[in-house]
């Protein structure tokens, strides 16, 4: 009963998807009325082959109805040539266009679903699971429906041929189905899991592969190559018990099928020999049989991309119905003070992160936040780009609720810049460039990338700003990595910059670059830098001394040196005073 509702349920969410897609109304409809013409000619063919036959045997040859059976196979084949095109462009535009949506649902998704969902997963759902729709609907769909006109047709025709064979060949269809249901709903059940494992082999290749010099460095190869295996073994235990069921269907199917058609051929000749059936009505028969067979040969297949399709659909819609990051409020950002007003926090229920959180970060200065590892530093720079919501509290700027801003125009007035630094496959100029929707001209960004101290780098290499710098800008060392970060921020000309640990991985030389670069970057606007090196953050405005999620000191270095022990222990640590 309840794998009843589920299936239900499945065919309810997969109706659903398909309404929801675009489909290209006039090519499907002239795709299904050329199917049913090439269908309705593959079933003028027997009768017009019957009159061929029985002037075989009569005085003359009909050359009239040769020349006609053979109009109808070229018709036949132009009228399935362009039909089977249609059904690829149709099939192709559905799944373009559903891809199309999962890819802005991916986009617009909140950071919490990454980090609660592997990277191949999402991918495999992209990829994957829409193909596995695309092929029913291009290979499958029409000519399913084709195959019912067909079986429909032909017996409709062998009952007016001779009502007694078409009752025995009848008594196939039951026997038939009494196979195919049981098993579709098994083969239900393997396709959803198949498609659930090789979304986590996808997510298992996603993460080691985007890893892979941690995998090198610590060589790993041989566990991650087992944990692989392993996935790849479960998938081969799912294609076993796929291929048992279509061992059993097909046949199955084949020995029904063929001793209808002997008992067909048998009650058929006698029939002949007795006069009481043309040899050219026989062979009708047999031509229709297989008008029926084929198609009923087709549906078991189908029947199984089918079941496929509907475990698909099932994730594909769990996807697109999740909530989307909001996209609406105030255009009109107001200038002000940036506000934290008790603000708490948990990524899990039962294990705070931030609580009770208050302090104001006014236009134009710089605020630090320091202390030990862990104690939600930059969880405060998550919940100020809106990457989550608070769980209690509030956070404003200039008195407005951040949450009431709409997020495009609230993150454009951020700038970022992380100890990490990552930077996309492409080019120099693509990064410096990237995520600005009007193109700056080069003018502008060599302005930016010489007042990031990387113009001098970028130049000396033999490509210039279209040095290619590998995935994730492995090509390029942290130094460079870092500044042309900054040349990026400083193009967007954020009004609020965000600093994290932006020169904590970085040697001597390099930092030296950097910290001019910084300084250009932070002139003028409001600042707010998370730093374990206090030397880098003793002018800041004001410091905030985060630990365990709770602010212990707020104050100037000099009023922390006084007034708390625990700062002023970590000065005296790194020979500050």
């Amino acid at each position: 009963m309840e794998s009843e509702l589920k299936t239900k349920g499945s065919m309810k969410e997969f109706i659903g998807l398909l309404r929801q897609l675009k489909w290209p109304k006039g090519k499907t409809a002239l795709a299904l009325v050329l199917a049913l013409f090439s269908t309705a000619a593959s079933l003028a063919v027997p009768l017009v082959t019957r009159e061929l036959v029985d002037s075989l045997t009569g005085a003359s040859f009909n050359w009239s109805t040769a020349v006609f059976l053979f109009a109808v196979f070229i018709l036949q084949a132009v009228l399935g040539g362009v039909s089977y095109y249609l059904l690829a462009f149709i099939g192709e535009t559905i799944v373009a266009d559903l891809r199309n949506k999962l890819w802005y649902k991916v986009l617009r998704l909140p950071v919490s679903y990454y980090d609660e969902n592997e990277t191949g997963e999402t991918m495999s759902r992209i990829t994957q699971d829409t193909t596995m729709l695309k092929q029913l609907v291009s290979d499958h769909l029409v000519s399913f429906i084709t195959g019912i006109i067909s079986i429909i047709g032909a017996v409709a025709i062998l009952l007016y041929l001779d009502w007694k064979m078409t009752l025995i060949m009848l008594i196939s269809i039951p026997v038939s189905m009494a196979i195919i249901f049981p098993l579709g709903r098994i083969m239900h059940k393997i396709a959803k899991a198949t498609q659930g494992e090789m979304a986590k082999f996808s997510g298992h290749l996603g993460r080691v592969l985007g890893d892979i010099r941690l995998v090198k460095a610590y060589r790993a190869e041989p566990n991650e190559g087992e944990k692989g295996g392993k996935a790849i073994s479960s998938l081969f235990s799912f294609g076993l018990k796929e291929a048992k069921i279509q061992a059993i269907i097909s046949p199955v199917m084949t020995l029904v099928m063929m001793s209808i058609l002997v008992v067909i051929l048998g009650y058929g000749g006698a029939q002949v020999s007795k006069g009481v059936l043309s040899a050219g009505t026989l062979v009708a028969i047999i031509f229709l049989m297989f008008q029926i067979i084929m198609p009923f040969a087709q549906m078991a297949q189908v029947f199984t991309i089918f079941q496929k399709a509907v475990g698909a659909t099932e994730r594909i819609q769990q996807m697109l119905g999740m909530d989307s990051e909001p996209s609406n409020g105030s255009t009109n950002v107001p200038d002000g003070s940036i506000k934290f007003e008790s603000v708490g926090f948990s990524y899990e229920s039962g294990k705070v992160v931030l609580e009770g959180v208050s302090f104001q970060a006014k236009p134009g200065t710089i605020t630090a936040f320091v202390g030990p590892s862990g104690g939600g530093k930059t969880t405060i720079f998550s919940l100020i780009e809106r990457f989550y919501l608070p769980t209690v509290g509030e956070i404003s700027i200039g008195g407005m609720p951040i949450t009431e801003i709409a997020l495009s125009d609230w993150r454009k007035r951020i700038g970022y810049v992380s100890q990490e630094s990552p930077l996309l496959s492409g080019t120099i100029l693509d990064n410096i460039a990237y995520g600005l929707e009007i193109r700056p001209s080069m003018e502008e960004v060599r302005k930016a990338a010489e007042a990031a101290n990387a113009l001098q780098f970028i130049e000396a290499m033999s490509d210039g700003f279209e040095t290619l710098v590998g995935e994730r800008g492995m090509k390029l060392s942290g130094g460079q990595r870092q500044r042309i970060a900054i040349a990026r921020a400083l193009l967007h000309n954020p009004e609020i910059l965000l600093l994290d640990e932006a020169t904590s991985n970085l040697d001597s030389g390099s930092e030296t670059h950097v910290q001019e670069a910084l300084q250009r970057l932070m002139e003028g606007r409001t600042t707010l830098i998370i730093a374990h090196r206090l030397s880098t953050v003793v002018d800041a405005d004001q410091l905030i001394f985060l630990e365990a999620g709770h602010i212990t000191g707020i104050g100037t270095h000099e009023e922390l040196i006084k007034s708390h022990p625990l700062y002023r222990e970590f000065a005296e640590g790194q020979g500050l005073s």
